[in-house]
């Protein structure tokens, strides 16, 4: 170990000694003599090992408890489990160690260094990457969108999805109101309607990027014959394609995949599947800014043409008795007695 106690008393380092070359070792001792490192035998101190200037030897980096080693200029090593003695050498001989150690031993800087690394993330996470999927979504070409849809339909139709058992007038009729409300919507996009089982999914409906909408049969069945519900519902689902909802939200997620194999490295296959997987699409979960801006498209469109602009409230209602009462603070969603409010309030301002 270090014999120095002050900057008077020389340094001296016990450890191991290599040979140019070689892969055996001796013990040896470490001293400084002017202004030189020079290593002599332990049994023998009067044998010189090596010997260089200070300023000459490469010294490793102090690593928590790995040992150091001093490269010599004729390439033998000095091997030492003393890094406070070589850390002494250095100081005497001015020479000053790396930032590695330094932030190990002041724990607190390293503390603050990785909050703010931590904060950087969050802040990107937060507000840098909705900005940048905004504006890749509005350069995104509609074939682009197509394809993303198409493959997420195939991927639901052979896991979720079942064939539609709905009666063929009652799909007819409800394709004819279907088709005035998408000539009301935005004309950027080619709308069709696509009926399903909805298995897991149940009572449902949602939209994919390119304006292909799909409503289930127990959505239907759940209406009860109420078609202004049922539009309203789909007007909803028409303002996430208007709004580019889904595509913006998925440049998020692969933008946010992105950001991890920045920092945590590969993830596998993991941005492939986001950005070529259309099933992606459909788990999304919007915003409540999303979400609230969806539901003032459902009450515009449906007042366009001529339905119940409120008829979107009574689908949150049935939401409502049947359990779904989530207060908004807890959800990702606006809470259902909120959005009922809200939709009730913006269609009276129409009026």
């Amino acid at each position: 170990m270090t014999s120095a106690s002050d900057s008077l008393t020389p340094v001296v380092v016990s450890g191991f000694w290599h040979p140019p070359g070689a892969s055996r070792s001796e013990p040896a001792i470490l001293k400084e003599r002017n202004q030189d490192m020079v290593v002599v035998a332990d049994e023998y101190p009067s044998r010189i090992l090596s010997r260089a200037a200070v300023e000459a030897v490469a010294v490793s980096d102090r690593l928590a408890q790995i040992p150091r080693r001093l490269r010599f200029p004729d390439n033998s090593l000095f091997e030492t489990n003393d890094n406070d003695g070589i850390d002494a050498l250095l100081r005497r001989h001015g020479r000053r160690e790396s930032l590695v150690p330094r932030l190990e031993e002041f724990r607190p800087r390293l503390l603050l260094f990785v909050a703010a690394t931590l904060l950087l993330i969050a802040g990107i996470f937060r507000f840098g990457l909705p900005v940048l999927a905004d504006v890749a979504s509005d350069l995104t070409p509609q074939s682009v969108l197509r394809v993303a849809s198409r493959g997420s339909m195939a991927t639901l139709d052979q896991t979720v999805f079942q064939s539609s058992t709905l009666p063929a007038d009652e799909r007819r009729r409800l394709e004819t109101e279907f088709a005035a409300l998408a000539a009301a919507a935005d004309p950027a996009y080619t709308y069709s309607l696509n009926f399903r089982r909805g298995g897991r999914m149940e009572a449902n409906a949602f939209a994919l990027p390119d304006g292909t909408v799909v409503l289930t049969d127990e959505l239907v069945n759940l209406a009860k014959g109420d078609d202004d519900m049922l539009m309203a519902v789909l007007g909803h689902e028409l303002g996430h394609v208007a709004r580019r909802h889904g595509i913006k939200q998925l440049y998020r997620n692969a933008g946010a995949v992105a950001l991890i194999m920045m920092i945590a490295g590969d993830v596998g296959s993991a941005a492939e599947h986001i950005l070529t997987q259309g099933a992606a699409v459909l788990t999304l979960s919007y915003s409540r800014e999303a979400e609230n801006e969806a539901d003032r498209y459902s009450v515009d469109i449906m007042r366009r043409v001529g339905k119940d602009p409120e008829a979107l409230a009574r689908f949150f209602r049935i939401l409502y008795r049947r359990g779904d009462k989530s207060p908004q603070a807890f959800s990702t969603h606006p809470g259902t007695a909120d959005r009922i409010r809200a939709v009730e309030a913006y269609a009276r301002e129409g009026r």
